[in-house]
């Protein structure tokens, strides 16, 4: 199993000053150093924390994959087109929230996701969707054209050390033999953590793990380079 890793909460904090420092793109490079199979970045409407420049910095530098977290919008579909990265990951998005709060909804809305991932697909750029963990959103996803998922992993990670756990992790291992079966890869990430990522191991089909926020935490205390490595070794 692979670790892609976000760096959006470098950015944040970048942005809380309105300065240069800490630049997300250096991090990337230390985690690509560290075990990163990929750089995973959203630039949010708001443009939040990542910006167009570091998407375009990020591309132009990396030695290993830009996976570009993005809303289902005719500017991010535009913006990809010309930027070209390797993969997109296909997210709903609210102005409000903090984090992105839940998966999306492919089901209800499959004719616009399959119009949208079409031209990506064209262009050479890899497309997951960002989905709960559900039979319904599983197959939808099937039909749209995207060759990957992405398990959207909170409800586990919140119920992880509760009753509820295997209940949550069971929705997720079946979620993912039901795409692998479809023809689909299967990547999973949210919430996740050092003490949960462990359980990810158990569900076979899965082929990365996009993991920030716990990563980012962690580098405050130990350093970057240690935290990547440190993940990079749970996971595999």
């Amino acid at each position: 199993m692979l670790l892609g890793v976000n760096i959006d909460h470098v950015a944040t904090l970048r942005n809380a000053r309105g300065g240069a420092e800490p630049d997300p793109v250096m991090a990337a490079k230390i985690a690509e150093e560290n075990g990163a199979t990929s750089i995973t970045a959203h630039l949010r409407e708001d443009r939040r924390h990542i910006m167009d420049n570091d998407i375009k910095a990020l591309k132009r530098i990396l030695k290993t994959k830009l996976n570009l977290e993005m809303a289902v919008t005719d500017e991010m579909q535009k913006i990809a087109l010309n930027i070209k990265p390797h993969s997109v990951c296909l997210v709903p998005e609210k102005r409000q929230e903090i984090t992105t709060e839940g998966g999306l909804d492919v089901a209800g809305q499959l004719n616009k996701i399959t119009t949208f991932v079409q031209p990506l697909t064209e262009a050479g750029i890899l497309v997951s969707l960002f989905i709960d963990p559900s039979e319904e959103q599983v197959r939808a996803a099937a039909k749209t054209g995207a060759q990957f998922i992405e398990l959207h992993t909170g409800q586990y990670s919140l119920a992880f050390g509760t009753p509820d756990e295997e209940e949550e992790f069971m929705k997720l291992n079946e979620s993912s033999r039901l795409a692998h079966n479809l023809g689909l890869k299967v990547n999973a990430g949210h919430g996740l953590n050092y003490e949960n990522v462990h359980r990810m191991r158990q569900i076979e089909d899965l082929y990365e793990l996009n993991i920030g926020h716990s990563i980012i935490s962690r580098a405050v205390f130990t350093g970057l380079d240690k935290a990547v490595a440190d993940m990079a070794k749970l996971v595999k």
